[in-house]
């Protein structure tokens, strides 16, 4: 069965997943939609398939039977709602939101519709992670050290927390959720934030924008473990982005690129079996087919860290605490 795939978003993370898909077999892309038209149209040319500027017209005129939002923060919404409308399944990429309001109102419809959904959090499907997972269940971890040490990307809207929510939102979401997975969930964290560029109007004209360069969380999660992360987008090239956890007799540093043990003098290595990039597009696509139950990062599971990412963006912004509902 070849799954027809409507494609929000034809900026570089939509045609990395049309890659995927391609390379994977048993999907092809049909439409494709853009707000910015020729985006659209350059990329549907070259999938040979019709372009759109508005996902309800493009699920209007194309059959589709799931259909992935590959966005920036400030343009979720139309493309989740559209589908989800429509009975699709629905693949998002993180952050699933700029703040929480559209996020929130996307994950009432998920659970109201029943939809098939999978979301970005590409870490949650490597097979280190899980490895990760077995060995603190057996030595439960009690700190965790995160960080996500990188540059700017060059797209003109990332600088801008009107745009893009900030690193924290953007790119250190992923250490935030495999802290989730690992750790369990947050019930509070308190971050600070430091900016050297300058705000205002001349800003923009220089690619500054008004986020942070810097971030800092202290992290408590109801298992009673702690975590510090921290993020900056200061450096030259993306340095790595990791998360570490300590616990009785074990330590862990778990990566996109691996597992390393440590037990007393003993290091074990670990390499990801395959690329989580291709895994998190498959497991999405079996689970249309009703091969599998669902995706191992269903849209609910990426909301609760969005909730977790918005609390340290909020926190770092005021200067206060911000506690958090564990939930269910």
């Amino acid at each position: 069965m070849t799954l027809r795939i409507a494609l929000v978003g034809a900026g570089s993370v939509g045609r990395r997943h049309v890659d995927v898909l391609h390379r994977l077999g048993g999907a092809r892309v049909v439409s494709v939609t853009d707000t910015h038209g020729p985006a659209a149209a350059g990329l549907a040319a070259e999938l040979d398939a019709p372009s759109f500027t508005d996902p309800y017209d493009a699920l209007d005129a194309v059959e589709v039977d799931a259909v992935y939002v590959c966005v920036p923060p400030f343009a979720h919404g139309p493309g989740e709602r559209a589908a989800l409308s429509r009975g699709k399944a629905l693949f998002v990429e993180k952050p699933v939101g700029l703040g929480l309001d559209v996020a929130e109102q996307i994950g009432a419809m998920v659970e109201s519709t029943g939809a098939v959904t999978g979301t970005g959090y590409h870490w949650r499907c490597l097979d280190t992670a899980a490895r990760a997972k077995e060995l603190l269940a057996e030595a439960p971890p009690l700190l965790a050290s995160g960080y996500w040490l990188d540059k700017r990307p060059p797209v003109p809207w990332w600088g801008w927390s009107d745009r893009s929510g900030g690193q924290v939102v953007e790119q250190l979401t992923h250490v935030l959720d495999t802290a989730r997975f690992l750790l369990g969930e947050a019930v509070e964290v308190y971050a600070a934030g430091m900016r050297t560029a300058p705000d205002g109007p001349g800003g923009e004209a220089h690619g500054i924008g008004d986020i942070d360069d810097a971030t800092a969380a202290t992290v408590r999660f109801a298992s009673g473990a702690v975590a510090t992360l921290a993020a900056t987008s200061a450096l030259a090239a993306k340095h790595r982005a990791a998360l570490h956890t300590v616990s009785r007799g074990l330590y862990l540093e778990l990566s996109e690129d691996g597992l390393t043990q440590y037990r007393a003098a003993e290091r074990t290595d670990h390499a990801p079996a395959e690329d989580p990039r291709l895994a998190v597009d498959r497991e999405f696509l079996e689970a249309v087919r009703g091969e599998r139950e669902s995706t191992r990062a269903p849209y609910g599971e990426a909301l609760r860290t969005h909730r977790l990412a918005c609390a340290v963006a909020e926190s770092a912004r005021t200067g206060a605490p911000v506690r958090l509902e564990p939930g269910p």
